[in-house]
Formats: C-alpha cells, structure tokens, sequence
C-alpha cells in the first residue's frame, strides 16, 4: 500500500536526484560484504570522515570509489529502494531519477544490471511507495563524447525504460557544446533533455544548454544570476532550474546556505525547485533542504507552496500525474491556515 503523507510534510516532485548520490554508509558496508570486497576504510566512522568536501571533484572522487560495492542488479535495487523508502518520509511524490551508466560500464558491470536493477524497482514504485517514477540515464561530461554516444546507442538498442537523458559530473573546462550529437541522438529517439549546468562552470553554460542542447531544464544553474540578460530569458520562457541548496553548500558553491541564491532566484521569478542532489553524502533529503531553508530564510507557506507547485509543473510526469501531485499540494497549503 502507498505510504500516506504526514500533514506536516509538503508534497513534491524531486526532480534532481542522482541514485548513486543515496548509498548510505550502513548499505556501502552491507553491499561490500555481500560481494566480498575489500573497503578502504576500517569502519563507519572512518568513511563518514572522508565526507568533507572542498570542490566538486573531492566529492566526485569519493562518490566513485564507494560505487565499487555496485556490482549485481539486486545491489541496484537494495540502493533504489532504500532511496524510495526514505523518500515517501521526506514528502517525494514524483520522482526523477538520473543514473550513471558509464561509470558502471567502466567497471565492467553489464548495463542490464545496472539499468534493470534500478528500473525493477522503480516499476512498483507508486504502488509500494506512493511515488512515480521517471528514469534518466545521464552521461560523464569529463569522459570521451564518443564513449556517451555509444552507451546511449545501447540503452536504445535494449529498449531501456528511459525518458530522459542528462549531462553531470566534472562541469569546469567541459561545456556542453561538446555534447550536442549525444543530445540530438536523444531528441531525434523521443528522449526528453535536461544537463547539469552553472553549478562551478560560467553562466554562458547554462545558454549552451539550452541552445545547443536544446535542454528541457537545467539542473542547478545558480550561475545564471551573473547574467542579468539570461535572468531575464529564463523567467520569460520558464525554464525550469533544479536547484540543490544543501549541496551547493557542501561543494563550496556557495560559503553558508546564509549566502545561498535561492530566495533571490524566487524573487526574480525564476522557476526554481529544490531537490537534493546526492543526499548520503550531503547531510540532506528533500526535507532535510526544505527544513534548513525554512530555519534560515523563514519562507512563508504561500513561497514553500511556489517550490513545490515549480517542481511538479517542471516534471516530465503525464498531465493526469501532475493534476494529482497538484492537488496534494493544495490540500497541503489549505492544512497551513492562513500565512
């Protein structure tokens, strides 16, 4: 039976989500004892030191090396339903999901079993969880572009349950220009598009995302407020902006969630959500973000209601999907009384 939501939780769509980014210490360990191998660090309180990151690339090092412990499609699916579990207490009600396939490739994990392993699960979520699901397959920035093409050509040859693809990892000093054939390989298979742009990388990123890629939405895109003509652009054509506020924190994005965009992108009237981004190693679910924002920047029930409406309306869920979400959140506002 879905998991029914507390009153106190605001209803949304996660829309930035890295499956990855949610192996937890405790099932790193389980998994490594499962498969036989050999961990780098003596116990839990060694690993949770190494979760202090100066850059996006310190993250990034880590985040690669704990994957080792993913090897069969039943790993990937202990990791996707303990995300889920988690997610249905945080309020998640929709969401999308990016996984990396070249990083299992290249440590010769098959792509069925990463890519089944995680859509197994995510086939039963809405029953066993509450939640809908859309997978997207998202593609290294910082690893050959021929490489991508190819691992996408696989995806479609095997028919997987994809509806999206995305652009992550290193963004400094590889620009999305790089990517515009893997980009039209996807639009030209039905593919919807997002990428990962102006998080460290410059704000003209995020207007090669959305020219060259022609890029549904963008995920962060912080850096876009040093544009004042691509502010402008964003808000007139809506573009949807998964932001991850505790995130930019971690990676040294911004200094102090005190420092932190988001209530000026909303100001502005840029179509902004929050999301969590890789939340074992950020301290942070969706509810953790929407706690800490509430505590520094005091948002008013009306601007939590704005977040979360931006989120569903920013989804690639069906239209009867949205209407439902949309209502949960309605019912949410009206549960707050009057700000």
């Amino acid at each position: 039976m879905p998991i029914s939501p507390s009153a106190a939780l605001l209803p949304c769509a996660e829309l930035h989500l890295h499956i990855e980014g949610t192996l937890e210490p405790e099932l790193i360990f389980e998994l490594a004892d499962r498969n036989g191998i050999d961990l780098p660090y003596a116990d839990l309180e060694e690993l949770r030191a190494r979760y202090q990151f100066t850059d996006l690339q310190s993250f990034l090092d880590l985040y690669y090396s704990n994957m080792e412990v993913l090897r069969t499609g039943a790993d990937f699916a202990a990791m996707t339903r303990a995300y889920l579990r988690r997610a249905a207490a945080a309020g998640v009600r929709h969401v999308e999901m990016m996984v990396d396939p070249q990083a299992h490739l290249l440590r010769g994990v098959p792509l069925e079993e990463c890519i089944n392993g995680v859509a197994g699960v995510l086939a039963t979520s809405l029953e066993e969880f509450g939640i809908s699901t859309v997978l997207i397959a998202a593609f290294l920035r910082d690893r050959p572009i021929a490489e991508a093409e190819d691992v996408l050509r696989q995806l479609l040859a095997m028919d997987a349950p994809i509806a999206a693809i995305g652009l992550d990892s290193a963004e400094v000093g590889n620009p999305p220009e790089g990517f515009v054939e893997l980009y039209r390989m996807a639009s030209a298979a039905g593919l919807k598009c997002v990428a990962h742009a102006g998080e460290e990388g410059p704000a003209h990123y995020v207007e090669q995302a959305l020219d060259l890629l022609k890029a549904d939405r963008i995920d962060h895109g912080i850096r876009a407020l040093d544009d004042p003509a691509l502010v402008a652009r964003l808000v007139r054509d809506r573009v949807p902006l998964t932001v991850c506020p505790l995130s930019n924190v971690r990676l040294r994005a911004v200094d102090t969630l005190a420092d932190h965009p988001l209530p000026q992108m909303l100001a502005l009237g840029l179509n902004v959500s929050v999301n969590s981004d890789d939340p074992a190693y950020f301290d942070g679910y969706v509810d953790d973000n929407f706690a800490a924002l509430q505590r520094t920047f005091g948002f008013s029930p009306d601007q939590l209601q704005e977040l979360a409406v931006n989120s569903v309306e920013s989804s690639f869920a069906s239209g009867e999907r949205r209407a439902e979400l949309l209502e949960l959140i309605r019912a949410w506002r009206a549960a707050q009384g009057v700000s």
